[in-house]
């Protein structure tokens, strides 16, 4: 692992970076030097891994979700966002792998190297591609180097179905010429890593097209759900991976996102990080500091959809809204418990109840954070954090059989079923009637049970992994980031709480401090504006709610940033933004 990360570093200063398609970055090396042997090929591949999301980028990946509520909102749904605000129209990543697909072939080796190392740069592209229709929707496709002079440099957007097309036809290269053997290290990109990231892909194209008919591609989402379900299931029986059960059920799943060295049964693709090498994250930092970070937290109306750990749904119960922290947060799904501070959790020996000099919900996310409190003030966190994990692909192969309503009870037990063994679920039955929690919150136009429990399985599995966001905008409800943020439920007001149950009181919900404050309370004001009770003086806590928030349908696409329309006219802006 330390070798791979030397030689990414190393790469990456020797191949250069391109700001945009008409720089030359390539002063140092030329290909009759730099394309010769298979290591030539292997360092230059390993230029390419920076385009992969690193641990700082996963910890602010749900930043903008319908189930976290931080400090701060996001300006693209609470503020007056621009085309003037945009970014990410860069392309010379693109440039780096189109020019050693352009020489690759020159490497005096035999064919599979060859192509092992072109099907990397192939998932590269599609990855790059990828990002960018999701973001922008139309964007121009180009599979060679250019200059100042070629024509195409300043031409229009190629459609979404050009692109796509072509992201496919990589990423099935990618899947047949990558390499099979497993990465125990989780920090190289395998054949089994391409087919569970084409699984990815390809649910996300398949359900945006079929539940985004304005674009009139509905009649093709089918082919995509197809392909999402091959390439998982071949992930699947291959049995190179499995959902991690090691240990106390208590910890398994959270112990997936602590450690320094990934956990390589489950997690086929991470963030490497390494106290040795100083490469860090800073989820102590994000997650724990009433400064730094922006305070992010669940929201009551997610946290209530994990289920029971006999099965039955927390929202089947009467008054389900009513019941106080300490109560609600028992007899649940294990993996509330390895997400959010309840119950006996504690740092460094000490107990750690929900902390309300942080939190504004009394649901402190844990998930991606260390229990030590070293980090708490500085970037350096060391735990390794996953980009593409087994769990996933079993959640794409459920929701792309769903969809495509091939989905039987011999699949869930092998996806669903597994997932909610692992976390303590005693009765994990196929689903015969639709939650009606579900479809009042959520999903109004889903009455298909199995695929409102494929979708609540997703939510609470991927929590916090930077999924969320791109599931609500190819499920088209993207409203659902104007949802109520919504907190614990306080009894009454100007008492003292005791929410780990350790026998002191840990918050009270005031409109004035007291003088005479008791030790180790925090005094949380209800100034009932920015937080007030859904009774008044009693009630589920409600945030910023004094603060408006909006998603039209035409956020579903990002603006390309206005100075690049202005340098080239063909791009065309994306409606709903022209004149901004």
């Amino acid at each position: 692992m330390k070798k791979l990360l030397y030689l990414v570093l190393l790469a990456y200063v020797f191949a250069g970076c391109a700001d945009d398609l008409n720089l030359e970055p390539f002063d140092k090396i030329s290909p009759s030097t730099a394309f010769n042997t298979e290591k030539d090929l292997q360092l230059y591949a390993n230029s390419f891994y920076p385009i992969l999301p690193t641990g700082r980028e996963i910890v602010r990946g749900d930043d903008m979700s319908d189930y976290l509520v931080g400090r701060s909102l996001p300006n693209y749904i609470a503020g007056s966002f621009t085309a003037s605000q945009a970014t990410g129209w860069s392309w010379g990543d693109l440039r780096n792998i189109n020019y050693f697909l352009e020489h690759y072939e020159q490497a005096k080796i035999p064919e599979e190297a060859k192509n092992h190392y072109a099907g990397l740069a192939r998932f590269f592209r599609a990855w790059f591609y990828f990002n960018k229709v999701k973001q922008f929707g139309d964007v121009p496709w180009y599979d060679k180097t250019m200059d100042v002079n070629d024509p195409d440099l300043y031409k229009g957007r190629d459609s979404r179905t050009l692109v796509m097309e072509k992201v496919l036809e990589d990423l099935n290269f990618a899947c047949e010429n990558i390499r099979a053997a497993k990465d125990n290290s989780a920090s190289q990109v395998t054949k089994w890593v391409a087919l569970a990231f084409k699984s990815r892909v390809c649910l996300f194209e398949g359900t945006f097209r079929k539940y985004h008919p304005g674009l009139n591609l509905s009649g093709t989402s089918d082919q995509w759900l197809e392909e999402s379900a091959r390439a998982a299931q071949e992930v699947m029986e291959s049995k190179q991976y499995k959902i991690n059960t090691s240990g106390a059920a208590e910890l398994s799943y959270r112990n997936l996102f602590i450690r320094e060295v990934p956990d390589a049964d489950e997690i086929m693709l991470a963030a490497v990080a390494s106290k040795s090498l100083r490469v860090f994250n800073d989820a102590n930092w994000y997650y724990t500091s009433a400064t730094y970070g922006n305070r992010l937290n669940l929201i009551k109306t997610f946290v209530n959809t994990y289920l029971n750990k006999d099965g039955s749904r927390f929202t089947d119960a009467s008054a389900y809204n009513e019941i106080p922290f300490v109560e609600e947060v028992k007899n649940r799904d294990l993996r509330l418990q390895q997400t959010i501070r309840m119950g006996d959790y504690s740092r460094d020996g000490s107990a750690a109840p929900p902390d309300f000099t942080y939190t504004y919900t009394g649901y402190q996310p844990i998930k991606l954070t260390v229990d030590s409190k070293a980090t708490d003030g500085v970037a350096e966190n060391s735990n390794s954090l996953p980009i593409i994990r087994y769990a996933e692909v079993l959640l794409n192969y459920a929701e792309a059989k769903a969809e495509l309503n091939t989905f039987s009870r011999a699949d869930w037990d092998a996806t669903i079923k597994v997932l909610r063994e692992r976390a303590g679920i005693t009765n994990a039955p196929y689903p015969a009637e639709a939650d009606s929690y579900l479809q009042e919150n959520y999903f109004p136009d889903i009455s298909d049970p199995v695929l409102l429990e494929i979708r609540r399985e997703r939510g609470i599995e991927l929590v916090l992994e930077g999924f969320r966001y791109d599931d609500l905008k190819r499920w088209k409800v993207a409203e659902l980031l104007e949802m109520e943020y919504n907190g614990m439920y306080v009894p009454a007001m100007d008492e003292l709480y005791d929410l780990n149950e350790d026998g002191k009181p840990d918050v009270s919900f005031v409109r004035e401090v007291p003088a005479t404050k008791e030790s180790g309370v925090y005094y949380f004001l209800i100034d009932d504006k920015q937080f007030r009770l859904s009774e008044g003086d009693s009630g589920n806590l409600i945030l910023l709610g004094n603060i408006e928030r909006s998603f039209e349908d035409h956020k579903y696409f990002y603006p390309i940033p206005y100075n690049e329309i202005v340098l080239n006219p063909e791009l065309k802006q994306n409606t709903g933004w022209e004149g901004q």
